[in-house]
């Protein structure tokens, strides 16, 4: 399950991380002085980690430089997006539903696409195959309803071995599964929300500051 894009295969070099569903100004900068190399915005109004396009606005002018601004969609349609991308300085789009590579690909900025493993008929690779555009992808938990932060892990035994493409764990990853994590997926990031939390949305700079750290303690 080495990707030949795994920060953790590259000598001296960490695992990246990303912080999703930011919703407050110290949690973005607690994640930012941490050392997270990019933070989540969720624009999916049933999340309780959901914001609008002014509020994400507003967190991402308190970022310091060289953090990467993550916007997070589900089978949201071309408008929504497009009205958040006029609105937001996103580096990155985040289409976590069942979006089509075309429909990816007509906006200028670049994304990865989500794809939830664990499901009846896991089809990973070719999801992968058919997202060729893409940057890269995450591989988030499959809970029937729910599109992502279900809190759990899936089986990671099910992640294809010839993944071309920089590769983002999510689901259920905390402090202390996260060593665990890399050492079994060797991921070139990581992605945590709830784990990081006290209650959804709520960021705790303790925990953030731990998973960083058992993330850094990785590449020693």
């Amino acid at each position: 399950m080495i990707s030949p894009n795994s920060a953790s295969s590259q000598s001296g070099s960490r695992t990246r991380v990303k912080i999703c569903g930011i919703t407050r100004e110290q949690d973005a900068l607690a994640a930012a002085h941490a050392g997270a190399d990019a933070l989540g915005f969720v624009f999916y109004p049933p999340s309780p980690r959901a914001v609008n396009a002014e509020r994400a606005a507003e967190l991402c002018r308190v970022l310091p430089p060289f953090v990467e601004r993550v916007g997070l969609f589900v089978d949201a349609s071309a408008s929504e997006v497009q009205a958040v991308l006029d609105i937001v300085p996103l580096s990155l789009i985040q289409f976590h539903g069942d979006e089509s590579a075309e429909f990816c690909e007509q906006f200028a900025t670049p994304y990865i696409k989500a794809i939830r493993v664990g499901g009846d008929t896991d089809d990973v690779s070719q999801q992968m195959q058919d997202h060729k555009a893409a940057l890269g992808f995450l591989l988030d938990t499959y809970q029937k309803g729910v599109p992502g932060g279900t809190g759990k892990t899936f089986d990671w035994s099910k992640i294809p071995a010839d993944i071309d493409k920089p590769l983002t764990l999510a689901g259920g990853l905390e402090v202390d599964n996260v060593n665990q994590a890399i050492t079994e997926v060797t991921p070139y990031a990581v992605d945590v929300s709830g784990g990081v939390e006290l209650s959804a949305g709520i960021k705790d700079p303790e925990k953030i500051k731990r998973f960083m750290q058992a993330v850094t303690n990785c590449g020693r």
